[in-house]
């Protein structure tokens, strides 16, 4: 990656993060375009959530292979918020791509997935049912020690928000219901992808790479991922030189998985994503503590929370990057 500033030159700061646009835009390119080659395939499929790391794909894989060579899903479910799919067809438009929408809704009833998951949360809440909305969130890191502790939002139809704190099982439950709606998606995916010898596009940025927010064989399965070694902030400032339309660079990070409104640093991360990318790279590439601090305006000891955090998640997801294991490699195949 093409980083203009150096810490030597000035200060730990935002800036530290700023790579040449052009340049980049042109390395991924031409990335993309080695794999396709060597993968025999000769378009891009992805799903299109109208969230900015979609949208920076779609731009990208667009100058890659041309607007006819990329395919753009819309999969919206029950829980899914309108605004997504307005969002997604505004960037299908700009960059003149096909895109279909793909309702996952039905499947998703069909195979349980609200209904396991309401089974889950009605252990908590035995009212919990028709008219009602929910989701997980997660104890600030830097509020304290230790692990971060999930708990269950509910909303009852009448507007009343309540707080429970999950058993393991519970938790595991709602989210082993939930990951169903991710895992469906990429299914539909490499449909389209077979269909049309298109290779699958997974849009993760570094943060959500490193840290493990995805789910494998869902959103985390794919045949390239471009956009996986820049920080968020890179992403959005990418945005910003690819053309992707201002009120879609304006929109916070959401999940778009569960009924009630959630934003990512909600659900996963400790921090905003700018802040988090501060921390992240000041911890990648050996800044110092107070330095770090500085820049995303903590204390020295919070930093040390979010580093701890970033260990701790790295350990558990580290699964997530694994493929299947062998007892024995089998020699004439290589990876």
């Amino acid at each position: 990656m093409n980083i203009r500033t150096t810490e030597g030159a000035r200060p730990f700061s935002a800036e530290t993060l700023t790579i040449d646009h052009a340049a980049e835009t042109d390395r991924i390119v031409a990335g993309l375009r080695e794999q396709l080659r060597a993968m025999k395939k000769r378009g891009l499929v992805l799903g299109l959530s109208g969230g900015i790391d979609s949208s920076v794909s779609v731009a990208l894989a667009v100058r890659a292979v041309g607007a006819k060579n990329v395919f753009c899903l819309f999969m919206p479910e029950n829980d899914s918020d309108p605004e997504s799919l307005r969002f997604g067809r505004m960037v299908a438009e700009t960059f003149g791509v096909e895109a279909i929408i793909e309702d996952i809704g039905p499947t998703l009833k069909a195979m349980g997935c609200y209904e396991r998951r309401d089974a889950f949360i009605r252990e908590l809440v035995a009212d919990y049912g028709d008219g009602w909305a929910s989701k997980i969130v997660i104890a600030n890191a830097l509020e304290g020690e230790g692990y971060n502790i999930s708990s269950l939002v509910v909303q009852s139809p009448d507007g009343v928000q309540s707080k429970h704190r999950m058993p393991p099982s519970v938790y595991l439950g709602i989210v082993a219901a939930t990951n169903m709606k991710q895992r469906t998606r990429k299914q539909v995916e490499y449909y389209h992808a077979d269909r049309l010898n298109f290779a699958v596009l997974g849009t993760p940025n570094r943060l959500e790479y490193d840290q493990g927010f995805f789910v494998k064989n869902g959103d985390g399965a794919a045949d390239v991922k471009p956009i996986a070694h820049l920080y968020k902030s890179q992403v959005y400032a990418l945005a910003a030189y690819l053309g992707i339309p201002e009120e879609i660079r304006r929109r916070p990070p959401t999940t778009d998985t569960y009924s009630l409104e959630q934003t990512q640093e909600e659900f996963y991360f400790s921090l905003p994503y700018d802040r988090m990318d501060l921390c992240l790279y000041g911890l990648n590439n050996g800044i110092d503590i107070d330095a770090v601090a500085h820049a995303a305006g903590l204390t020295a000891t919070q930093v040390e929370r979010v580093w701890a955090d970033i260990a701790a998640k790295r350990k558990a997801t580290r699964y997530l990057h694994l493929g299947p294991q062998l007892v024995r490699p089998v020699e004439e195949i290589k990876g």
